[in-house]
């Protein structure tokens, strides 16, 4: 089982960044050792995840507090007892609620086992995941990144990490996700750790409140 990103290694990975990462350099020494955003392994925290798929973290959120609000706890037999139109005043698009509906049916069926990605390797954590219909490349990295805590993941097609690389490089557009999946495999084995500079520079950098995260 691969180790968790901590406080400290947190701290080791900005300064290996930013020995050799100049854009990098800049945020660190900007805004310090960004958050150590966690979420707690589990459906719920896939099922967030699909919710902030393609809208603001904010949007997501809401709409997970919505569900929180109905259910109670976020199991996956509670969230089959909630039908389309319910799912849809909740936040939920049609797309998301069969989604996370089909998760839900996997989990209760024992089809799919979601905690046995926490003992695999990163490539295999994000294979195992990504069996899941509606969870691509960003989801897969994002549950590893925030609920398994690892060090070395990249979440592909992240709108808010491109934007905030362009302007780390100074240019005028962001790059294209294919051109920051390439810059980010010269930061292994600290990908994640560059996503959280970028993210928080995003946010505000040290005006940036984590509550509620």
């Amino acid at each position: 089982m691969q180790e968790r990103l901590d406080t400290a290694s947190l701290a080791a990975g900005c300064r290996a960044l930013a020995s050799r990462e100049p854009a990098l350099a800049t945020l660190f020494a900007r805004n310090g050792v960004p958050p150590l955003w966690r979420r707690k392994p589990g459906f719920p925290t896939l099922v967030r995840l699909v919710l902030e798929q393609q809208v603001s973290l904010a949007s997501g959120a809401a709409a997970y507090r919505r569900l929180e609000a109905r259910l109670g706890d976020v199991t996956p037999a509670g969230f089959l007892t909630l039908d389309d139109g319910e799912l849809l005043r909740i936040g939920f698009s049609r797309q998301k609620t069969r989604y996370v509906r089909l998760l839900a049916e996997a989990l209760v069926s024992g089809e799919f086992d979601l905690a046995s990605a926490h003992g695999l390797d990163d490539a295999a954590a994000l294979a195992h995941l990504q069996q899941l219909v509606g969870v691509g490349p960003w989801t897969a990295g994002n549950y590893l990144l925030f609920a398994l805590g690892r060090a070395d993941v990249w979440p592909s097609g992240d709108r808010a990490l491109v934007v905030s690389l362009g302007r780390a490089l100074g240019r005028d557009a962001p790059p294209s996700y294919a051109e920051a999946d390439a810059m980010a495999e010269d930061w292994r084995p600290w990908r994640a750790v560059a996503a959280r500079l970028l993210w928080h520079d995003y946010l505000g950098g040290t005006a940036y409140d984590p509550a509620g995260f």
